[in-house]
């Protein structure tokens, strides 16, 4: 026999879950853009821009292409084992000036049902940026309103390792026609 405690907190998980599902839908899927572009936008290099700091010379970039990304659901545990509250792996294959992959966590609150929830999330790049080999991390935030939404993804300072120490930048992503594209406008000392 169901108690109707438990019943009830098993109703409120179910709803939580379908809400988590709108959120991560607004933020990762298909036919919402984060960033507004026409759905026929390609993306474009832009050649680098060299400038000099004192004895470290930078150069200012775009890299542009696209992404794949699987989003899956973990438990909260301890303190956090709120039911209002979402937690799910982050795992992406980047394609373009960006090769290689992605790994992280992300975790989310709010209301999507009604409109409005947040999200917060780190990622940690591997791979190749214009042909440059190593590893950063992405610091991710995004709210959702019904008035819209806002995403802001930077590089975290001094997370750069390898040939991509002292990296530092935006990240943009745009959802369009199904498929997910970024431009990652980005500093990077000359020589590593």
């Amino acid at each position: 026999m169901r108690c109707p405690a438990q019943s009830k907190n098993a109703r409120r998980r179910r709803r939580l879950f379908a809400a988590r599902a709108v959120l991560l839908a607004v933020v990762f899927g298909p036919g919402v853009s984060v960033h507004s572009a026409p759905a026929s936008a390609e993306p474009t290099q832009s050649q680098p821009l060299t400038t000099q700091t004192g004895e470290n010379p930078t150069m200012n970039q775009h890299a542009t292409g696209s992404f794949d990304v699987k989003v899956t659901p973990l438990a909260l545990d301890g303190p956090a084992a709120d039911p209002g509250l979402g937690r799910f792996a982050l795992e992406k294959q980047f394609h373009g000036d960006l090769e290689g992959t992605g790994s992280g966590q992300m975790l989310t609150a709010g209301a999507p049902a009604q409109g409005s929830a947040g999200y917060v999330a780190v990622e940690r790049f591997r791979g190749t940026l214009h042909g440059r080999t190593g590893s950063f991390v992405f610091q991710h935030s995004g709210t959702m309103t019904p008035a819209g939404q806002t995403m802001v993804i930077t590089v975290v300072p001094g997370s750069g390792s390898e040939g991509l120490e002292g990296v530092a930048g935006q990240f943009k992503i745009t959802i369009a026609g199904g498929k997910h594209t970024y431009d990652f406008a980005y500093t990077l000392p000359t020589v590593p």
